[in-house]
C-alpha cells in the first residue's frame, strides 16, 4: 500500500521531464487557431490550457483520469480524489489510510467561527464559504516554506499539505455553515471513524435512518469533483494558484467564480422550473401537458434549465447516475417523476424548436431534486455543496501543476482597434 504523497513523490520527476522533453521538441508546434468570435465570446473552444487530471469529450461526457464518471459512481470521493493526483486508482488499505489522515485533519479551527459569527445574519452561505477559506489561510504550509526558501522542484510537497488540511475541513465547515446560517443548531463535530463525505452528510443533520443521504453525499462529491481546467471555478484557481498563491487563496477564488449564476448556481434554476411545473399542474403533468409547456417556456423567449451544456453533444454521464439513484430511492417523490418525465419529452421539444446545439439534460437537470428530497431545501446552499466537491478537483490540479513547475499565466490581450487593424490585415 502506497500513501498519495508516497505515489505522487515517485511520479513527479518523471512526469517533469516527460513534460521538460515534450515542449523543447515540439515548442513551436501550433493546437489552436483563435477566430475574432473566439476572442470576444469568451475564448471557447481555444487550446490553450493542460489538465491532466480529466477531460470531456463532447460524445462521452467526463472522464477522470481515463476512467468515464459512471465508472467511479460506486467509489468513496477519498479514491477518486487520489486518482485526480495520481493518475493511479488505490487499493482499499490506500484509500482507508487517506480517510484516516482527512479525518485527522478535520477541524476547523475556533478562529473561523468567531469570524464567521461576525457576519450579518442573512449572509449568503457562498460568501461565508469562502470568507471561512479565506481565514484558514494563516494556516498555509506553502506560504511558510516558501517565505522560509525552497526550491522550485518542492513547491508541490507544501501544496499537497495544505490541499489535504483544506480538503479535509471543507465538510466540518460547509456543515457548520448549513447549521449556523439556516438555524440548524449546534455544530456537529467530525465522526474520527467515517468516510469523508459519509460524516459530511452525517454533520449537516439530515435525518437518514436508510443510509441513502449519505449515499448521495458520496455520489454528489464524485460527480461534481472535476470537470476539465477551463470551467470558471477551475480555471480561476489555476490562474491565481499559477501566481503561486498558496491553495487557500487560488480555492477561495476558484469558489468565487463558481457562485456566479452562470456556472454553479445553475442547479437551483432547474429544481425552480421542477417545482413551478409542480404547482401549475398540481402535481406531476402528463407527457401533452409537459410539452405544451416547455413550448410557451420557449416561446416565450426563456430556456429551459438543465437542457444543453456548453461542451457535451448527449447525456451527460452524471445525469444518468443521479436519475439511476433517484429511481432506486424516490421513485415515488413527485419531483423526480417530474425530471424523469421531462428527459422522456424535453429532447424531442427542443430539437423541434431547432435553436438548441444540445437538447440533452446536463448534470444540474437531475441533483437539486434529489436534495430537496432528503430535506435540503435552501436552495442558496447548493452551490457550496458544489464547491465542497469541486475544491477536489481545484486542489488535485493544483498540486499537478506545482509538480510540473508550470508558469505563471499570462495570456497576451488585444485592444478592439488591434482587432479591427489585423482583420484587414
Amino acid at each position: 500500500m502506497a500513501t498519495l504523497k508516497e505515489t505522487l513523490a515517485k511520479k513527479v520527476p518523471a512526469l517533469r521531464d516527460e513534460i521538460k522533453a515534450f515542449v523543447k521538441a515540439h515548442a513551436d508546434k501550433k493546437i489552436s487557431d483563435v477566430s475574432v468570435a473566439q476572442a470576444y465570446g469568451g475564448m471557447r473552444g481555444v487550446k490553450a490550457l493542460v489538465c491532466d487530471t480529466s477531460v470531456v469529450p463532447p460524445d462521452k461526457g467526463l472522464i477522470i483520469r481515463g476512467k468515464p464518471v459512471a465508472e467511479l459512481k460506486n467509489e468513496l470521493p477519498e479514491a477518486v480524489f487520489y486518482l485526480l493526483v495520481t493518475g493511479e486508482m488505490p487499493d482499499k488499505a490506500a484509500v482507508e489510510a487517506l480517510t484516516k489522515d482527512l479525518k485527522a485533519r478535520s477541524k476547523v479551527p475556533d478562529y473561523v467561527w468567531s469570524v464567521l459569527e461576525t457576519m450579518p445574519k442573512d449572509s449568503h452561505p457562498m460568501v461565508m464559504f469562502s470568507l471561512g477559506i479565506l481565514a484558514m489561510e494563516k494556516e498555509s504550509v506553502f506560504r511558510k516554506k516558501y517565505t522560509e526558501g525552497m526550491k522550485k522542484t518542492d513547491y508541490w510537497n507544501p501544496t499537497l499539505e495544505d490541499c489535504l488540511n483544506l480538503i479535509a475541513k471543507l465538510p466540518t465547515l460547509a456543515a457548520g455553515i448549513y447549521r449556523m446560517r439556516f438555524n440548524k443548531g449546534a455544530r456537529i463535530e467530525p465522526d474520527p471513524n467515517m468516510d469523508w463525505a459519509g460524516d459530511f452528510a452525517r454533520m449537516l443533520g439530515v435525518e437518514d435512518k436508510t443510509g441513502e443521504f449519505a449515499n448521495l453525499m458520496r455520489l454528489y462529491m464524485v460527480l461534481h469533483s472535476d470537470h476539465e481546467g477551463g470551467n470558471v471555478s477551475a480555471h480561476t484557481c489555476h490562474c491565481v494558484g499559477s501566481a503561486l498563491s498558496d491553495p487557500y487563496y487560488a480555492v477561495s477564488a476558484g469558489l468565487n467564480g463558481l457562485a456566479g449564476p452562470l456556472h454553479g448556481l445553475a442547479n437551483q434554476e432547474c429544481l425552480r422550473w421542477v417545482i413551478m411545473v409542480k404547482e401549475k399542474f398540481g402535481g406531476v403533468p402528463t407527457d401533452d401537458q409537459l410539452r405544451q409547456f416547455a413550448w410557451d417556456t420557449l416561446n416565450s423567449g426563456q430556456v429551459i434549465p438543465g437542457y444543453g451544456h456548453a461542451v457535451l453533444r448527449v447525456t451527460d454521464p452524471r445525469f444518468a447516475a443521479f436519475t439511476e439513484f433517484g429511481r432506486r430511492v424516490c421513485k415515488d417523490d413527485d419531483l423526480f417523476q417530474i425530471v424523469d418525465k421531462v428527459y422522456n419529452v424535453i429532447p424531442g421539444v427542443l430539437k423541434e424548436h431547432g435553436k438548441a446545439k444540445d437538447p440533452w439534460p446536463n448534470v444540474d437537470a437531475a441533483s437539486g431534486c434529489l436534495l430537496y428530497h432528503f430535506g435540503i431545501t435552501e436552495f442558496e446552499y447548493y452551490t457550496v455543496l458544489f464547491g465542497v466537491s469541486r475544491a477536489m478537483g481545484m486542489c488535485s490540479q493544483l498540486i499537478v501543476s506545482r509538480a510540473l513547475g508550470e508558469a505563471i499565466e499570462r495570456p497576451k490581450s488585444v485592444t478592439t482597434e488591434w482587432m479591427k487593424q489585423a482583420v484587414k490585415g
